[in-house]
């Protein structure tokens, strides 16, 4: 807290760069607990903002994870989206929403995207029937 009140811009950039590797490390949790009682002027509402900027920025990024996971669940899944959505019980529309990263899917709707795949994967490969041969 003493690099807050009487550092320099050096001491300054080493805490905001702290905060951007780890938005929710221990570094951050200390610099949100001093800038509860902190005035609202200066340095202070500087580091308020690089706080904010940095876990908006980590929360887009984890969104755009999510995002690229569920398209390649999707692709992986052998379906197009439209079947995918129908087999998970959703629509296509909603799923599109997902794989865009709009919409976060709950946990339990992400956890049943890996099922499936992976239940798609254990399947044996289809092979034709006499019939159609």
């Amino acid at each position: 807290m003493t690099a807050i009140e009487r550092g320099s811009v050096h001491e300054w950039s080493r805490i905001v760069a702290a905060i951007r590797r780890d938005p929710w490390g221990d570094v951050a949790r200390s610099v949100d607990d001093y800038l509860r009682d902190a005035d609202r002027s200066g340095v202070a509402e500087l580091l308020r903002r690089a706080v904010s900027n940095s876990r908006a920025a980590a929360e887009d990024a984890d969104r755009a994870a999510v995002a690229a996971r569920i398209s390649e669940l999707i692709g992986a899944s052998g379906l197009t989206a439209a079947r995918f959505a129908a087999q998970l019980g959703t629509s296509a529309s909603r799923l599109s929403t997902y794989a865009t990263g709009k919409v976060m899917p709950s946990a339990a709707l992400l956890m049943r995207m890996e099922r499936l795949v992976t239940a798609m994967s254990d399947r044996p490969a289809e092979r034709p029937s006499r019939s159609s041969r």
